[in-house]
């Protein structure tokens, strides 16, 4: 009985050290074969239970049971560890310093505009939003662009179908704002706009922040005050404006607004083509025939309006090339913001 179980024993010993000797796939084999094939060692062992007196059967085999589920649970193991190679922890440095994640940062447009509403709501503008799919009485008809209006083809529009348009600006919104709301009226609102344009300064969709003031007795002055508290807040202190006559059918007077170049400070180069200055967005004062589509008296208030490219804003400030940088989702360029 004991030369037995020394057997089994040993049997089982060197089973355990030939699996983790073991190599690769051939030798796991022969292991197998040798140790608990139909003809291998513990199966000879077993088999020489039945010399044995009746009451030491149980004892030895266990012992033989027990050395089969040792070998097979190495011999199991180290297969699996040929399939999967090295073990990670054999491969882990746990002295080397620990690798940070990597940070998202918001999209570079999406914190300009909210820069830009910021600075208006520190003027004292509420943020309001509205639809992108605009019907053709608020996005033209409402905002004095008659059917036939030259205007119109500036806008290059894209339309849905059934009088449905993909808004070319945020101005609609000014229409609506005034519909719901009896002076006074601050509102700056931020959004999605979408013309037929694709090029290096413009794309198909873009973003805007239209503003809209409606009070007593405002002026181009404080249409200047407010577009100059903005300029110094939103570039610098030092940033200088201009006020050039223009045409807008919804304002009258209107005016394009230029700043400084960013780039050579008023000096002339290359980025304002010599001139010193760089246009940043349009404005002027409401155009006192919008007053009767929302039932406001034009003898009691008066208004301003302007319309900021955020998408252009963005290129000023931070010295951007070409606008398809903002839209290509390239992470080297974006992660510098």
């Amino acid at each position: 009985m004991s030369e037995l179980l020394t057997a089994i024993e040993k049997t089982a010993r060197e089973g355990l050290e030939a699996a983790a000797q073991a190599g690769d796939a051939a030798a796991l084999e022969r292991m197998r074969v040798e140790y608990l094939g139909a003809k291998g060692r513990l199966t000879e062992l077993s088999r020489a239970l039945g010399a044995l007196p009746k009451d030491q059967r149980p004892a030895a085999g266990q012992a033989v049971n027990r050395a089969k589920t040792e070998l097979t649970a190495a011999h199991a193991k180290a297969l699996l560890a040929l399939d999967r190679g090295p073990d990670v922890a054999d491969l882990l440095d746990v002295t080397l310093p620990g690798r940070r994640p990597a940070r998202g940062r918001r999209h570079l447009i999406s914190r300009t505009m909210s820069e830009i509403c910021r600075i208006f709501g520190q003027l004292g503008f509420t943020v309001v939003e509205g639809p992108e799919v605009e019907t053709d009485y608020y996005n033209f008809e409402a905002l004095n662009f008659p059917a036939d209006h030259p205007s119109r083809d500036m806008q290059e529009t894209l339309f849905v179908g059934d009088g449905l348009l993909l808004r070319t600006h945020t101005s609609p919104m000014q229409i609506r704002t005034m519909e719901k709301t009896r002076p006074p009226v601050w509102v700056v609102v931020p959004g999605k706009t979408y013309r037929r344009d694709d090029d290096v300064t413009h794309s198909p969709m873009f973003h805007q922040v239209e503003g809209l003031a409606v009070d007593k007795g405002l002026t181009m002055a404080d249409l200047k005050g407010v577009l100059t508290a903005f300029a110094a807040a939103f570039f610098s202190p030092e940033t200088k404006i201009r006020l050039r006559p223009s045409f807008f059918p919804f304002t009258e007077p209107s005016a394009e607004v230029d700043i400084a170049c960013v780039l050579c400070g008023g000096r002339g180069c290359r980025l304002c083509k010599g001139s010193g200055w760089l246009e940043l967005l349009g404005s002027g004062m409401v155009d006192p025939a919008l007053y009767g589509f929302v039932g406001y008296d034009p003898d009691e208030v008066s208004g301003f309006a302007f319309g900021l490219g955020v998408d252009r804003a963005a290129m000023l400030k931070y010295g951007l090339s070409n606008i398809r940088h903002l839209y290509e989702g390239d992470l080297r360029f974006l992660t510098q913001f």
